[in-house]
């Protein structure tokens, strides 16, 4: 089953079990993904891959919006958007530890040959096409950077 059918199955399963903010996070992902496949150069299909880029993006969007009504006073309004984004994190795959993700990178800046700071679009390339979803960005800039400058 695909990440689209999941995501469709559970909107179902949280109607039934009356649980509000599963049900509102679910039903933000469905709009994201049906609006990607209707989308102008799209082909009806939705990737998986495409997914999961959706769903980082819009786990990031709850974080940052928590983030904001911390910083406004409003303990509420993030709880929520937390909350939404832990549900949406559901649907990510595992996350990389660090040993994990310094491995990986290790692997991908031998494969690319890079030697310096100045590769470093080049190992990005193949690290965000290798490691969608289960890394955060910022984590994975930073080690690269890290990894490069040894």
């Amino acid at each position: 089953m695909n990440l689209f059918d999941q995501v469709s199955e559970d909107i179902k399963k949280a109607m039934l079990a009356r649980e509000k903010t599963r049900l509102e996070a679910l039903r933000g992902a469905k709009k994201e993904f049906l609006e990607a496949k209707t989308a102008k150069g799209a082909n009806g299909e939705l990737s998986d891959e495409t997914a999961v880029k959706i769903i980082v993006k819009m786990v990031k969007q709850r974080k940052e919006s928590a983030k904001i009504y911390e910083e406004n006073n409003r303990p509420e309004l993030a709880a929520n958007e937390l909350a939404e984004a832990a549900v949406l994190e559901e649907y990510l795959p595992k996350q990389l530890s660090a040993e994990e993700l310094d491995a990986e990178l290790k692997a991908i800046i031998t494969e690319t040959g890079a030697t310096g700071p100045r590769e470093m679009g080049k190992v990005m390339g193949v690290v965000s096409k290798r490691l969608a979803g289960k890394a955060e960005g910022r984590a994975i800039s930073e080690a690269v950077k890290r990894l490069l400058n040894q």
